[in-house]
């Protein structure tokens, strides 16, 4: 038990952290210099290696040299490079539960806290949503440490800043701000801040999406996402270099980029890993078959429902077989079929998904048109469908696409061509009514109109270089 008059109790932090109780809080009894003092961490998240080295230092520490003050004392005897001094009890309990080890000494009224994190996690690999044809092949993982160092990896700039706040009364998750100084909005980057100091959670419980949510409370009618996670660090970081900024949660291994437009949305890291031209055709690809995914199947309903409006040439697009389920009950059917599959194949173990998915092709293919009923020609088009949402990078964009295709079929199965063109106009006002976090239109820079931005938005632009002489 200690004696001195040290205000960081040693019976405080027992009672607290409970070390008898709980088999991974390590709480190490020492005496440096002839005081009694007390080293705490949590087992599995710090470096062995490293505990054994601060201790065998601090136990060579001779009583007559022992400092009357903590700062003399981590200034002359602390050898590890990353060691702060905190008094707050509940800062330093903080700081273990988050991996840190701390040590406090009896008549002190500071402890020392050093950054010996070693966390459990995966290695950096490539993600397997982003993936790209060309390109680096490492991604983010679920150590925040480790994910701003990718970013800093490829941003050797003094201007690059990593803030770190807490959320959460009671998860305390870290969360890193990452921007460079001086090209970032000044005003983003007060409000996102402002908002992470004054934000009021028990717990960050599904990570970023729990943040995102926090940070901006959208309408709930309109699905256009808000924000852009990546789980690549060379999109990350140009989004920086642009004036962005990367919001990185730790145990996600993502990063939410902030502001983005809905043409933030549609671009991709391929885009930038092939030539201006290879990369524009990319890109309007992506841009094209998303309005088809949009409008194929409710436009196709649309002439079904009006035969006469068929040209000539365009006749064998009529079923072949009889029509015994109405056709827009047909897309809807196939519609939540493919996002039950969707579901299965994410729960489904490895060994298995192969033969599964070959017996959910059988039955979703000829099995179901012989049934009669589906109709061959609506299956061909929900199958194109249900490929072109997978061009998007986006997971939210590919559903709200999803959700405004669904909404255009029910008002032109409902209200014919009149449901049809309001069909058309809900999600034109859904985007343009949107705005980003930063308060910009969700639309620019087609709305307020600025050609040359929106040039370099839809055209792969060169990248731009000085040459000096």
């Amino acid at each position: 038990m200690l004696t001195g008059q040290m205000v960081l109790d040693y019976r405080t932090l027992h009672e607290k952290l409970r070390p008898d109780m709980n088999y991974d809080i390590i709480e190490r009894p020492l005496f440096i210099g002839g005081r009694e003092a007390f080293f705490y961490c949590v087992n599995g998240f710090v470096s062995d290696e490293n505990i054994q080295k601060i201790i065998q230092f601090f136990l060579g520490v001779k009583g007559s040299e022992m400092p009357k003050e903590a700062e003399v004392f981590a200034e002359s005897y602390a050898a590890y490079g990353d060691v702060v001094l905190k008094q707050d009890i509940s800062s330093l309990i903080t700081a273990v539960l988050s991996g840190l080890g701390i040590l406090v000494v009896d008549g002190y009224d500071s402890g020392l806290v050093f950054d010996i994190r070693n966390y459990p996690g995966r290695g950096v690999q490539e993600p397997e949503k982003d993936k790209v044809l060309r390109g680096a092949r490492d991604g983010f993982c679920e150590n925040v440490v480790t994910n701003t160092a990718l970013i800093r990896r490829r941003i050797r700039d003094p201007r690059l800043r990593t803030e770190m706040f807490q959320v959460g009364d009671i998860s305390h998750t870290d969360v890193a701000v990452v921007y460079m100084e001086g090209i970032v909005r000044k005003e983003l980057l007060m409000k996102i801040k402002h908002r992470l100091k004054q934000m009021k959670v028990d717990a960050l419980t599904m990570s970023q999406e729990s943040l995102a949510e926090c940070l901006y409370r959208q309408k709930w009618f309109n699905p256009f996402p808000k924000f852009k996670f990546s789980e690549r660090p060379d999109t990350a970081a140009a989004h920086i270099l642009e004036g962005g900024l990367a919001v990185l949660v730790d145990n996600s291994p993502s990063a939410m980029i902030l502001p983005a437009s809905i043409f933030d949305m549609a671009e991709a890291a391929d885009d930038y890993y092939f030539p201006p031209l290879t990369g524009t055709y990319l890109r309007f690809s992506r841009i094209l078959i998303s309005l088809i995914a949009l409008l194929l199947l409710p436009l196709y309903v649309l002439l079904m429902q009006n035969p006469q409006w068929i040209p000539e040439c365009m006749q064998f697009i009529k079923p072949a077989e009889e029509i015994n389920v109405p056709i827009v009950i047909q897309v809807l059917i196939l519609e939540l079929a493919v996002d039950g599959l969707r579901l299965a194949s994410v729960n489904t173990p490895n060994m298995l998904s192969t033969p599964l998915s070959i017996i959910a092709a059988l039955v979703l293919s000829d099995f179901s048109v012989e049934s009669g009923w589906f109709n061959s020609e609506v299956m061909l088009y929900t199958a194109f469908v249900t490929v072109a949402n997978y061009t998007q990078t986006s997971y939210e964009l590919s559903y709200a696409i999803k959700f405004f295709r669904i909404l255009l079929l029910l008002l032109t199965a409902f209200f014919n061509a009149w449901g049809f063109a309001a069909g058309l106009i809900i999600p034109v006002w859904a985007a343009a009514s949107n705005r980003t976090i930063g308060g910009m239109s969700y639309l620019y820079p087609l709305i307020p109109f600025r050609w040359k931005e929106l040039k370099n938005r839809l055209l792969r632009p060169r990248i731009r270089h000085r040459i000096e002489e």
